[in-house]
């Protein structure tokens, strides 16, 4: 009896613990890999520590074990056998790259590993996604575009009678007109596009958009806004004495009477909130590409009185910058 009773007693320890040895939390499941993430950038600009900055920190916040290798890409290189082949030695999870040309150096490069693309301007014209929504490949990311209707929304609290808006374009950039003529339209508002081929129509385009529009609205387009065609484009515009809004801050400067800009850091968050999304287990093709969430406006205080415009007190009370 004493034997059965202590055989019993010895039967009920050993189980107890086999299943605290399977079921503890060490055991429950296995260990998380190190997730590696190779950084790809093309420059030491501040804008770009800021973004990696803010990507960093959003994805050691929920994966502390992640693991970065950095490499700079030289600007308009396609092909580095040497980075690429230490990422596929370091067994890569996920690129994150800054700015275009780290991101098209990415693409080209692995079709494989997931790509997450910040500080990247209109991501759909460049190729590297197909849409913002439900990118259908390996890439995906923040992108630096500002939503149509909230561009559209600044110029009309600036001139509240705004019925018809003009706007110039290029071949490279035509894709983005069907859609801003819709959220114009929704806002009650008419885009006048005027398409240029050659640098020589520019006189005519401005004079024909000065007669029927209140304002000038502008693309983030390098084919239409080199350094000489910019300044005719500001001169023009303050003599004809049309609201124009830039497409970043240093026109601003130059000129124009407002731009919205973006936090590169507040850029660099989603990147990162989007990479957790993928170390957690989500297909990079079908996460949806951002666009900035933290906006900045800047106004021309010299420029809006030799137009006879008055910034909204609501606008100037939180003007990141204002040019005097």
């Amino acid at each position: 009896m004493k034997f059965g009773m202590n055989r019993t007693l010895f039967l009920l320890i050993s189980w107890a613990i086999i299943a605290f040895t399977v079921l503890s939390p060490e055991h429950a499941f296995p260990q998380k890999s190190r997730t590696r993430i190779a950084i790809f950038v093309s420059d030491s600009l501040t804008s770009t520590a800021r973004t990696l900055s803010g990507a960093k920190n959003i994805i050691k916040r929920e994966h502390p074990e992640a693991q970065f290798d950095k490499y700079v890409i030289k600007r308009g290189i396609l092909k580095d056998t040497a980075v690429v082949n230490s990422c596929l030695a370091n067994k890569t999870d996920i690129i994150l790259t800054v700015g275009s040309s780290a991101t098209e150096f990415a693409k080209r490069n692995f079709k494989k590993i997931p790509i997450v693309f910040s500080s990247v301007k209109y991501p759909a014209l460049s190729g590297f996604v197909n849409s913002s929504s439900g990118t259908g490949n390996n890439i995906t990311g923040a992108s630096l575009d500002i939503p149509l209707n909230v561009q559209f929304s600044y110029f009309k609290q600036i001139l509240p009678k705004l019925e018809k808006i003009g706007v110039l374009y290029t071949e490279s950039t035509a894709p983005l007109i069907p859609s801003a003529k819709i959220v114009a339209r929704e806002l009650g508002m008419t885009l006048v596009p005027v398409l240029i081929k050659e640098p020589k129509e520019l006189p005519k385009a401005l004079d024909s958009l000065a007669n029927i529009t209140q304002g000038l609205w502008s693309v983030a387009d390098p084919e239409l806004f080199g350094p000489q065609s910019t300044r005719y484009i500001l001169k023009t515009t303050l003599r004809k004495m049309i609201p124009f809004m830039g497409f970043s801050r240093h026109v601003v400067e130059s000129g124009a009477l407002f731009a919205l800009d973006f936090d590169y850091k507040a850029i660099g968050f989603q990147a990162g909130e989007i990479v957790n999304k993928l170390i957690d287990g989500a297909d990079a093709s079908e996460i949806r590409v951002t666009s900035s969430d933290v906006i900045y406006f800047h106004y021309n205080q010299k420029t809006a009185n030799y137009i006879k415009i008055k910034i909204p007190p609501e606008l100037i009370a939180v003007a990141r910058e204002v040019y005097k």
